[in-house]
């Protein structure tokens, strides 16, 4: 595991950054695939786990959840409105053939979810900041003492088919709302954050980047139309 800030750990995956699992105090952000049980107990051994909470549900974040919470016996923390895909009573979202094809490829059971996250809760020192839009519930954790914030998928600083770095928005196939989301970008950077972790990419220090994408890229002129800009390795 790589030391982020106090308290922060990046688990070490591969591809490296690909998809990030992060460890706070005793609570995991985020459990990968279901393929990466193995790899996440590994890495926290020794080390005791009080919860697992989730930024959204999607497979590359749910995936090992259900497998987690039981081989150490934790509560599961999901926000609000993905707690019914959580527990199997409703699909992903959005209900896209990209979705379900990565869904069958690495998403985990259903499990059940023992704390519902919302705006304001805290976990492990961290603020939840609602972020609806790449899904209806997703959050970010924020904690104010050094304006650390964990994003999940509001941004991705990676490619994802390159794996270049580098800030995107979450490919519209997998957004359920475009225009949702970006107001969640813009809210994230709000927040003046000194350090980004996201869901996918490496963490970014130099948050004046996260100021020249907004503006460069989430201007007023696509903002209002709700189409997301195309960036090279957005999936359409």
């Amino acid at each position: 595991m790589d030391q982020l800030a106090p308290g922060v750990w990046l688990l070490r995956g591969f591809p490296r950054n690909a998809i990030n699992v992060y460890l706070v105090e005793d609570v995991l952000i985020d459990a990968g695939t279901r393929w990466c049980h193995r790899r996440i107990a590994k890495q926290v051994r020794g080390r005791p786990i009080s919860a697992i909470a989730l930024t959204h549900c999607h497979a590359d974040h749910q995936g090992s959840a259900h497998r987690l919470c039981l081989d150490w016996n934790v509560p599961l923390a999901c926000p609000e409105a993905d707690v019914p895909a959580m527990e199997g009573r409703a699909p992903f979202e959005p209900q896209t053939w990209g979705i379900r094809f990565f869904h069958r490829l690495w998403g985990g059971p259903p499990h059940r979810v023992d704390q519902v996250l919302r705006e304001g809760d805290e976990v492990a020192g961290f603020r939840v900041v609602a972020a609806p839009g790449h899904t209806p519930g997703q959050v970010m954790f924020f904690r104010e003492s050094d304006r650390v914030a964990i994003v999940g998928d509001v941004l991705n600083n990676m490619n994802l088919v390159t794996m270049r770095t580098g800030l995107h928005e979450p490919p519209r196939l997998f957004t359920a709302d475009v225009a949702e989301n970006r107001r969640s970008i813009r809210k994230l950077a709000e927040f003046a954050p000194r350090l980004v972790c996201f869901g996918h990419g490496p963490p970014l220090r130099d948050c004046s980047q996260l100021e020249r994408f907004i503006e460069r890229d989430l201007s007023e002129s696509t903002s209002d139309t709700g189409e997301s800009p195309k960036h090279p390795g957005d999936i359409t």
